[in-house]
């Protein structure tokens, strides 16, 4: 049993600030400013340390001795607590959405159009495996992924969805979150086989007969998507590259205007 009794804790938060020992490293502090809380206090390679447990508003005496048991116990075992708090304060990752999300904190850095593996990962890779566990999924749920992507007649995007698989599941073996990577065994020939370059051009005909074609049916091709696939036979870009062009205006200078 401890120094303190719940009644006279409950009188220590409306005393003059202080310490209060309970015992067992466990004391009840009345900061000067701040609400009263529960504190640790416990010594690690000669070093006197200390960590917060909680707010004596979310914390019971009986509750916040309990808590300096674990912590205790823990200590014991050999983990520092204070060391265990910090990973815990961390991201928690646990769902395969958890591992993209911050995984995905370095695409945004470093990535141009980061939004393409965000756009893959969303769309075909996180309804079959988002939810699992990190550490629950297998190389048949992989499977399963790029047979889903396979049968929509995409062999680009599902040669895509493997390459960041891998590279999801190898930044969750970074964090220590699973010893081995699911996907690692795939190939892009259980994918979407390999990709050969294409070389095929539209002939005038073919362009002429296609435009027309969305001329006569208005009604569902809209005069936007007329414009955007003239600009981009015109322009002879990328659809991400013409959808990403920045909107600028430049006037001419005014010695231009007057010739």
């Amino acid at each position: 049993m401890g120094k303190l009794t719940a009644k006279g804790v409950a009188a220590k938060t409306k005393s003059e600030p202080g310490r209060f020992a309970d015992g067992e490293g466990l004391y009840f502090v009345v900061p000067k400013s701040g609400k009263p809380f529960w504190m640790l206090r416990y010594t690690a390679s000669k070093k006197r340390k200390e960590m917060t447990l909680a707010k004596y508003s979310d914390l019971s005496l009986a509750d916040a001795r309990a808590e300096a048991a674990i912590k205790m116990k823990q200590f014991r075992d050999g983990l520092d607590p204070l060391v265990a708090k910090k990973r815990a304060e961390q991201a928690e990752i646990k769902t395969v959405d958890d591992l993209f999300a911050d995984w995905h904190l370095g695409n945004i850095k470093r990535l141009k159009h980061h939004e393409i593996p965000e756009r893959i990962y969303r769309k075909d890779i996180a309804p079959h495996i988002g939810s699992f566990n990190v550490d629950s999924v297998t190389a048949r749920d992989i499977r399963a992924v790029l047979q889903a992507i396979a049968a929509t007649n995409r062999p680009a995007i599902a040669n895509d969805a493997l390459m960041y698989s891998k590279q999801i599941f190898n930044h969750g073996i970074k964090l220590d979150l699973l010893s081995a990577n699911p996907a690692s065994a795939f190939s892009v020939s259980d994918a979407g086989g390999v990709e050969k370059s294409k070389d095929r051009a539209l002939t005038i005909e073919e362009l002429t007969h296609f435009f027309k074609t969305a001329r006569d049916n208005s009604d569902s091709f809209s005069r936007e998507n007329y414009l955007a696939c003239a600009l981009l036979v015109t322009l002879g870009i990328r659809k991400s590259e013409l959808a990403e062009a920045p909107w600028k205006f430049n006037p001419p200078l005014k010695s231009e205007c007057f010739k």
